[in-house]
């Protein structure tokens, strides 16, 4: 299947900054968000939305991102406050805190979804699945996909029963058997549906 060509930009505001976050959907630890502000001749042919991509398709491309964007900054809000403040709100938290990390401030900011509160009286636009319509929105979706992984993963080291080597924090089948066998750890969101409603989760 043909690679659909991704758009630099969305409009003709400049400096535009590109948004998305990562670790939404997960069990255990912070979401991550990334802004990202790329020249109008920035071009990869890899470049794509994180989730088409293979990690080490995503690591390659974090490293060109990070040397060539014009404008990039990383943040994350931590699982304790997803539980305070629900994960939609943490995740527009951790874009807000990315986009004020810019050593550029935008103009315009397109952000992948369909949900977002204004930052610093800047326009913006939300586009559904814009990381595989916009290059910045794409850029934004790997960085943030990349240093979520390398956080869990240098966490999974302390906790190496929840498999977050591999799953990322993800619910998968291995990870909730490891909650309900060894409960839960501070890196958890108890706020979410840990494990399926007959199993009881040891705290």
């Amino acid at each position: 299947m043909k690679k659909i060509e991704l758009k630099s930009c969305f409009g003709n505001i400049k400096p535009e900054a590109g948004c998305d976050e990562a670790g939404r959907g997960c069990l255990a630890g912070p979401v991550f968000a990334a802004a990202v502000i790329l020249s109008d001749n920035f071009d990869h042919p890899l470049l794509n939305d994180s989730k088409q991509l293979t990690e080490k398709q995503r690591n390659e491309l974090r490293e060109i991102i990070e040397n060539e964007a014009v404008a990039w900054s990383v943040s994350s809000v931590d699982n304790k406050e997803i539980d305070t403040i629900n994960i939609l709100n943490a995740s527009i938290l951790a874009m807000h805190k990315a986009l004020h990390g810019l050593k550029i401030q935008p103009e315009f900011i397109i952000v992948d979804g369909n949900r977002f509160k204004q930052y610093e009286n800047i326009a913006y636009k939300t586009i559904v699945k814009g990381d595989a319509k916009y290059k910045n929105i794409a850029a934004a979706s790997i960085l943030a996909k990349t240093h979520r992984d390398e956080f869990m993963k240098k966490i999974a080291a302390d906790y190496p029963q929840y498999d977050w080597q591999q799953n990322k924090g993800y619910p998968t089948k291995k990870h909730r058997l490891a909650i309900a066998e060894y409960g839960t750890t501070p890196f958890h969101r108890l706020s979410y549906k840990l494990l399926d409603a007959q199993t009881k989760i040891k705290f």
